[in-house]
């Protein structure tokens, strides 16, 4: 078993399924020139250099006192692509279990599909996402060496590897979406099912494809979403009586998850794992916190059946997907509209309650400056996504 796990830690084994896919480095190439040696990977975070830490939470330093080397982060590796089917199916993959989709994606199921299967969606979503992330900080596995492994992105190379959170995402979003409708909407049930296999298998593999993964990260990705989803499945029902909680009940659902993004596991080297979890457990809390005000203020009709309820998907028609269109582009203009204003307004407190004097990137990764400006702006997103773009929604004769 142990020389099986190993194997599947081989980032040989990654390279391989890249030149099997049509992706090599370019000959030239080596990343040694450019401050990035295996060497390096072995022993830091995978493909970042790094500064001594600093001491002391505060004193203009970045989050927890650390400080990340820029200059082998913008290191771009060099690579031929002989099969561009693959590649850009892989990277289109890839974009799948990025923020970019689930931005869209999540807020088009409530606005035009069904709210009762996106808060499902978001709040499944929400407790893989952060067991990914915290599992990723606590186990250090790092991810793919480069070389051999051709590496496409920059973003999250600074991050560990072990769990794969786009496999968790991707496999979470798809099957908790196809547990979910089977009993609510009349389709083939194995319709459902190969097409939820196919876009977290997708997904997994751009991981692969795209050198971010060894096999068994993501491998553990899909295994410890399966079980999560097994284990929770059978409270399912009480998140969709979340909005008649008490009326303590947003309180909870913003101290808590804050409590966990501020606790969140001290890393020796700063990566965007903190931001991102903060921003994923901030827009839970917000979606959380918009049901229970729809539900308390009587914002939006109660439905008149149980829920689960079978109906029949109607055909897309013309009408249907301009309506549709039209919905998402209002409700998403207004949300990147509070976004930055909140944002905006959240720094310029924060700054000035901490006395911060340099107002730059570094500044913004210091925790008490990071993890609250984070969580005020996507709490607020969430909530003006499930009951401020209704409203807009109903206004404008789009309902």
């Amino acid at each position: 078993m142990a020389e099986l796990l190993r194997s599947l830690r081989d980032s040989q084994l990654v390279a391989r399924f890249q030149r099997r896919c049509g992706l090599f480095p370019a000959p030239d190439d080596d990343p040694r020139e450019n401050g990035a040696g295996p060497g390096e990977d072995a022993a830091r975070a995978p493909g970042v250099g790094h500064h001594p830490a600093v001491n002391g939470k505060g004193g203009g330093g970045p989050a927890n006192g650390l400080l990340r080397a820029a200059a082998p982060q913008a290191y771009v590796q060099k690579y031929i692509v002989k099969n561009y089917f693959y590649y850009y199916l892989f990277r289109f993959s890839a974009a799948l279990g990025q923020e970019v989709f689930y931005i869209t994606f999540l807020p088009f199921t409530h606005w035009n599909i069904d709210p009762y299967l996106s808060r499902r969606l978001v709040i499944i979503w929400v407790l893989v996402m952060y067991i990914g992330q915290v599992a990723k900080d606590i186990l250090k596995w790092p991810r793919p060496f480069s070389p051999p492994v051709v590496k496409l992105e920059k973003r999250v190379i600074a991050e560990y590897g072990m769990p794969s959170t786009h496999a968790m995402a991707a496999t979470a979003i798809s099957f908790t979406l196809l547990i979910s409708t089977m009993d609510r909407y009349q389709y083939p049930f194995a319709l459902g099912l190969v097409m939820a296999v196919t876009f977290s298998t997708l997904v997994s593999l751009s991981r692969l494809y795209t050198g971010m993964h060894t096999v068994l990260d993501v491998l553990g990705g899909i295994l410890i979403t399966a079980v999560l989803i097994v284990l929770t499945y059978p409270a399912w029902t009480l998140i969709d009586r979340l909005d008649s909680a008490s009326p303590l009940f947003p309180v909870c659902a913003i101290v808590v998850p804050f409590f966990l993004c501020y606790n969140y596991p001290v890393s020796e080297y700063y990566s965007p794992t903190r931001a991102d979890t903060t921003t994923i457990m901030a827009a839970g809390a917000g979606v959380t916190i918009g049901f229970w005000i729809n539900h308390f203020f009587q914002l939006m009709a109660e439905p008149t059946e149980a829920l689960p309820v079978i109906q029949h998907i109607p055909p897309l028609t013309a009408g249907m997907l301009v309506l549709g269109l039209t919905k998402f582009m209002v409700g998403i203009v207004l949300i990147l509209l509070v976004r930055q204003v909140v944002q905006n307004l959240s720094l310029q407190v924060l700054y000035s309650w901490f006395k911060v004097v340099t107002r730059n990137k570094e500044a913004r990764r210091r925790l008490e400056i990071e993890v609250p400006y984070k969580f005020v702006t996507y709490t607020s997103v969430g909530i003006c996504a499930t009951t401020v773009v209704p409203m807009l929604h109903r206004f404008l004769g789009l309902l």
